[in-house]
């Protein structure tokens, strides 16, 4: 009773001046006292009927608090034992809190849950269905608070758990007391979840409800919303990231009820399905030799016309019925009368956080606005949440209700199955892939039911958007997973291999979806089909199928570029941005980028786009012309690419007026396409620059001007679509001068073209957008732009130009934004590289000072950025060296290497991707000392520091990259030969770390690099003491001995690398050795002499690629090293013994040698992986 007196007390306060009738029959309600006399009860009769009539405003006006009150006051003057008024007073509960979107504050809500209970247990049964749904308007949202009144509602023997019993006899009830649980189980951001074990008599609640088929004595309707409910419930247990389905059973069930549940009420269609789906073993890897189902393309086409020809007067003929019937529900509908939605609408029907989802209850609720990418996860369905909304029966007769609830169940699955999705792994999901992914049907048999009959068959447009919804959730990161499929053309087979039925899966997605399209009149349905079909083109494996697929795609998708909705036309250039992107380059991608202007798009019932004119966008462009550049097409090239040209006129030319008006995007009075538009326009240029450069070099000069035209604009986001297009083209460009570019010397864009190029870049808007401060992102990609240009061009660019980009990239080094110093630091070490200014001692050593003040930043971004510069400084270090020009050693300051040390061993005891790079400066910064460094006594205590510091990298457990880039470092040690390898002490600890690793370490490359490593000394002192020879010597055997063992499938393709490298380095030490090393030498031979001959002929005859590019390759070099080896070997004085069999091992190695390369017989010994 206390808290009723606190809740009275609340209730009882001064009175408001009643400004409405809410306010005015709440000063009436507060004066009424508890009275069981029967005028009394007549008169709150009357009072709570007309509260219950009261028109109340949308916009509110009626403080929660006071709603709260009220009902705390109403439920005060109603005793328990009046069934008639607490039925009425749980009407007004439920009428009030869903009418005007209020969620009950802790205070009073204790009160009325202990009121509802009671009067549940207490009251007769036909006022159960009253209470319970005043029952599941208070729990909404408040699950958290609803803790101590849990054992009363979900105990063994609580009131929820009685009701939603199968042997319930009140369907209603039972329905009612599933919609409580359901709301009990919402979850709020922030706020304490339900304990697991009432989420698992829920969740079993839930489950069991949509196993057991309909009752007798329960109608279709009724039926609908308790399925419904219950799949509202398991998806806010799932959605509250509380509920784990880590048992195989408890998913495979919940999978089941699911398929079975999202085709309920669907015409013409009846599907039994088993209790629990098992999933199918995924194989890890597919070693069977790839078999190809023979598929007629004619046959196959056939039965697909059929089907669309039908669909589309089913279509026609429902489409009156779908719009009354999602009307229905008071949701936010699409209008296809007018084939148009409101982005913001087509969001809003379905949301997918718990936030979202809380604030759904009739237009009210809790917190959270976010929202998730995919639209559907709480959708339209769940409008409907504390309470049910009643159907009009003005808009339609029982049938049209009863397919509007029917679809509503629909929905909810789906929903349900996106929450599933989301909660459990994607190796999992794909064990369930042929469950709900068509497979090509085999001759005379069904097509078996999944997602993709509910996109062809559904009345129900919003249905069809949910399933291609699911479908494309399925689709997302499913790359790996489909990467095993494979065409085939051998249909003998006995069996189907797993590779060949994916393929079959995928090549049916196509026809399935692609026949969607054609059928489709619903425009937000028709956005969803194209998303689903770049979901797949972005992850299936076209390098491994049948051609035409992507050509299928290509010419259907043409006419919707040009379609009156915004949000397909955007869709329809997101789809072919995945094309060209998709495993770029393909050879029928590249065909298809081939194609005269006009295919496809003459077919259309939309606006022809306008792109026939030569000089079809620049008419009005001041400026240089396109044939001033010289940069035309290479010789034979086929007519202009129309997609780039159709990219460049959405951006930059002024929308057609076929257009529809009122477009989401498009600011009012802009005469563009809407922003969207021209967004995804300019990134299907950069997939295009990326994959088809050779496409995309035609048009440099033009899109150098539509990159200032949209740097130049106002638009951030515009401005830096524009930066991202001039960085993949400069990458691009970039790519054909690398020394590995297999384009021709005709086919590339000529240097001066190059030069004009960012000439004209650097004198439009890109120095104004590397400024601004305001719009920290656009600075980084100016930046990441500006380290794009190539370093041919660079040197030729006017002198201003080069000091411009030199200035601007040092000052914004200093920048306080993170994003900017991690593009600037990035950029320095692409400058650094530039053969103009490498030997630019001033510039080196002011980009050094730089990134050492980058090394110093709070963010590990920055730091990362700074320490892969740090290594490209020191690598244009190296690169000085070489010259004979000794001037830039001798100029370059010694206290900025000691800094430059100092900084990289600090930088090494950081996080692994900035370690990677520090450990390779640090190999760099000791190979670069020149004796005069050396010889000073500042330099000593640092250089055995930072050797110290690189043998402690190569034995700790780190990432292999940064243990790799370690032994790299250390052989760059070895190569300066100033330093006393062999007489210092570190000389020891670098060989035992060197080659722990060469015969322990788990990866084969790290494994190789070490080997290189031990090979680099070239004199026999460096190695040290006879023992310590000895020790390499035997390390690298035993390495020898070691290069088959992995158990890392991965590894076994470095196995022959690391044999290479390996018998190179013991050719090498046998080239050094001296007469005290030979015992040793001998005693290993003696030992293991069979394995290590064979490894050596196979070395000899044909090897693999060494890790070291620097590592003699060619047969003939590799003989001549062993025939070294033998003249050495026996030009020793001493010896006796072990220096003739070493000399007869040499010998006889070499004479086979000779004698199977004369006659090409197979060698004896382990095969080369």
């Amino acid at each position: 009773m206390a808290a009723a007196q606190v809740a009275g007390s609340l209730a009882c306060g001064p009175p408001r001046e009643p400004s409405n009738g809410f306010h005015r029959l709440s000063a009436r309600l507060r004066a009424l006292r508890p009275d069981d006399s029967s005028s009394a009860r007549t008169e709150i009769h009357l009072l709570f009927d007309q509260l219950i009539s009261e028109n109340y405003r949308e916009d509110g006006g009626v403080a929660p608090e006071d709603v709260s009150a009220l009902l705390v006051q109403a439920c005060q003057l109603v005793p328990l034992n009046q069934n008639h008024l607490v039925s009425k007073v749980s009407q007004l509960i439920h009428h009030l809190l869903n009418r005007l979107q209020v969620v009950v504050d802790e205070q009073h809500l204790d009160f009325l849950l202990a009121y509802t209970i009671s009067a549940v247990q207490q009251c007769s049964s036909w006022t159960h269905m009253e209470i319970l749904q005043a029952l599941a308007a208070l729990v909404y949202c408040n699950g958290s608070k609803c803790q101590k009144y849990l054992p009363d509602l979900l105990g063994k023997t609580g009131l929820l758990m009685k009701l939603s019993d199968l042997a319930q006899s009140d369907p209603e009830v039972r329905r009612a007391a599933v919609h409580c649980m359901a709301n009990l189980c919402l979850s709020v951001p922030g706020q304490p979840y339900l304990e697991e074990p009432y989420q698992n008599i829920c969740f079993q609640t839930f489950l069991t409800t949509l196993q057991t088929p309909k009752s007798s004595d329960m109608d279709d309707i009724t039926f609908c919303m308790l399925l419904q409910n219950a799949l509202k419930g398991i998806q806010s247990l799932l959605n509250g990231k509380k509920k784990k389905l880590t048992q195989t059973d408890e998913l495979g069930a919940l999978l089941a009820v699911l398929k079975k549940t999202m085709f309920h009420g669907l015409p013409g269609l009846n599907i039994e399905m088993p209790m629990v789906l098992y999933p199918t073993p995924l194989p890890q890897y597919d070693g069977r030799p790839p078999v190809k189902p023979q598929q007629s393309e004619s046959s196959a086409s056939r039965p697909t016309m059929n089907k669309k020809k039908k669909y589309k007067l089913k279509s026609k003929k429902t489409q009156q019925g779908e719009e009354e019937e999602e009307e229905s529900g008071g949701e936010t509908e699409v209008d296809t009368s007018t084939g148009r939605v409101n982005v913001h609408e087509r969001n809003s029907w379905c949301s997918s956080s718990p936030g979202a989802q809380s604030s759904s209850r009739d237009g009210g609720g809790a917190a959270g606005k976010e929202r998730d990418p995919l639209p559907l996860t709480s959708s339209s369905w769940k409008k409907v949440s504390s309470s049910e909304s009643d159907y009009s029966d003005a808009e339609g007769d029982l049938q049209g209700k009863m397919r509007s609830y029917q679809a509503k169940v629909r929905q909810g699955a789906l929903a349900c199955f996106l929450s599933t999705i989301k909660s459990i792994e994607k190796k999992v999901l794909y064990g369930y892939w042929s469950a709900f992914v068509p497979d090509k049907p085999e001759l005379g048999s069904p097509q078996s039911v999944s997602l993709m009959t509910l996109t062809l068959k559904d009345p129900s447009p919003k249905t069809r958007a949910c399933a291609l919804q699911v479908l494309s959730a399925i689709l997302e990161g499913s790359k790996q997973f489909l990467s095993v499929a494979e065409d085939t053309s051998d249909h003998r087979r006995a069996f189907t291999p797993f590779s060949v039925m994916i393929a079959s899966s995928i090549r049916e997605l196509h026809r399935c979806l692609l026949l969607a399209l054609v059928a489709e009149s619903s425009s937000q349905t028709l956005t969803q089909i194209i998303k689903c079909l770049a979901n797949l083109v972005s992850n299936a494996p076209y390098n491994r199928l049948k051609l035409s697929l992507l050509t299928k795609v290509w010419n259907q998708i043409k006419p919707y570029i040009r379609h009156k909705d915004v949000n397909v036309r955007v869709s329809s250039l997101t789809l072919l941005g995945a094309i060209v992107s998709t495993y770029a380059p393909l050879p029928e991608v590249q065909l298809l980028l081939q194609q005269p202007c006009s295919s496809g798009l003459n077919n259309s019932n939309s606006a022809t786009p306008h792109l026939s004119a030569p000089d079809w966008w620049k008419k009005a462009s001041a400026g240089t012309s396109l044939e001033e550049t010289s940069i035309s097409s290479p010789k034979g090239s086929p007519e202009p690419c129309w997609l780039i040209r159709l990219c460049i006129s959405t951006v930059v030319l002024p929308k057609e007026e076929s257009s529809s008006g009122g477009e989401a995007g498009s600011a009012a009075g802009s005469t563009f396409e809407p922003a969207p538009m021209r967004l995804e326009a300019l990134q299907v240029l950069a997939h295009l620059a990326r994959g088809y450069f050779s496409v995309a070099q035609v048009y440099l000069m033009e899109l150098g001007e539509v990159i200032c035209k949209c740097m130049g604009e106002a638009d951030p986001s515009i401005q830096l679509h524009g930066a991202k297009l001039l960085e993949e083209l400069g990458t691009g460009l970039i790519q054909q001068y690398k020394p590995d570019s297999t384009t021709a010397l005709e086919q590339r864009v000529p240097v001066f073209s190059v030069v004009m190029f960012w000439t004209m870049m650097l004198n439009g808007p890109l120095p104004r957008a590397l400024q601004s401060s305001e719009h920290p992102t656009l600075q980084a990609s100016a930046c990441d732009a500006l380290s794009s240009i190539l370093p041919e061009a660079f040197g030729s660019l006017p002198n201003d130009r080069q000091i411009l980009c030199i200035t601007m990239l040092l000052g914004l080094n200093d920048s306080q934004n993170r994003l900017v110093k991690a593009a600037t630091s990035r950029a320095l070490g692409v400058y650094v590289l530039f053969p103009c200014l490498r030997q630019d001692v001033i510039f080196v050593a002011d980009t050094a000072n730089a990134i050492l003040t980058s090394l110093q930043d709070k963010s590990v971004n920055v730091r990362a950025k700074a320490a892969w510069s740090l290594g490209n400084l020191t690598d244009t270090l190296i690169v000085n060296m070489e010259t004979p020009d000794p001037s830039f050693q001798e100029e370059f300051s010694g206290l900025l290497l000691l800094k430059m040390l100092r900084s990289a061993i600090e930088a090494s005891k950081d996080k692994d991707k900035v370690k990677s790079n520090a450990v390779r400066a640090l190999g760099n910064l000791l190979h670069f000392l020149q004796p005069s460094h050396i010889e000073k006594p500042a330099f000593a205590e640092i250089i055995e520091e930072s050797i110290q510091t690189l043998i402690s990298t190569i034995l700790m457990e780190a990432a292999m990259k940064v243990r790799w880039n370690a032994c790299y470092a250390m052989g760059n040690v070895f190569k300066n030969p100033a330093l006393p390898l062999g007489t210092a002490p570190w000389t020891s600890q670098a060989y035992r770390a060197l080659t722990s690793v060469v015969t322990s370490c788990k990866n084969f490359k790290v494994r190789i690099r070490s080997a290189t490593a031990l090979s680099i000394p070239g004199r026999r002192e460096q190695y040290g003491s006879a023992e310590q020879y000895a020790q390499i010597w035997n390390a690298l055997v035993t390495a020898l001995q070691k290069s088959e063992d992995t158990t890392d499938f991965l590894e076994f393709k470095y196995c022959a690398s690391l044999r290479t490298q390996t018998c190179q380095a013991l050719v090498h030490l046998l080239s050094l050795a001296s007469t005290s090393d030979l015992p040793c030498i001998q005693e290993t031979l003696g030992l293991n002499g069979h394995m290590v001959r064979s490894y050596i002929l196979q070395f000899l005859k044909s090897g693999a690629e060494g890790d070291d590019p620097g590592a003699a390759h060619s047969p003939q070099e590799r003989g001549q090293m062993v025939r070294t080896a033998l003249q050495h070997i026996s030009r020793l004085q001493a010896g006796g013994a072990a220096r003739g069999a070493i000399v007869g091992f040499l010998e006889d190695i070499l004479a086979v040698h000779s004698d199977s390369s004369g006659s090409q017989v197979a060698l004896p010994g382990p095969s080369s992986q």
